[in-house]
């Protein structure tokens, strides 16, 4: 199983995951596939997120169960710590 979840991307990538994959709630893409198309899927986000961001997350045989990526700019980094992949936050943005 796969999710994929996008904020701020263009209707044209919303559609291509929606042709792909069910979308269960705004922005939140749930599916099964191989890793195969998995890969041409998050290829397709990552050509087309624009100012947005996304993450992508799947079953793998993991000490954790899952694996994720992420694109676009987002507080929350993907970090590998000892072989366990963790979130960690940026700074806030004091111009913002």
């Amino acid at each position: 199983m796969m999710v994929i979840v996008v904020e701020n991307a263009p209707p044209r990538l919303r559609g291509r995951l929606a042709v792909w994959l069910l979308e269960i709630r705004a922005g939140v893409y749930v599916g099964r596939y191989s890793r195969k198309v998995r890969e041409r899927i998050w290829e397709q986000v990552e050509s087309g997120i624009g100012p947005g961001d996304a993450v992508m997350a799947w079953a793998a045989p993991t000490d954790q169960g899952f694996d994720f990526a992420t694109v676009g700019k987002n507080r929350r980094m993907p970090r590998d710590f000892d072989g366990l992949k963790l979130v960690s936050f940026a700074p806030k943005d004091p111009s913002a």
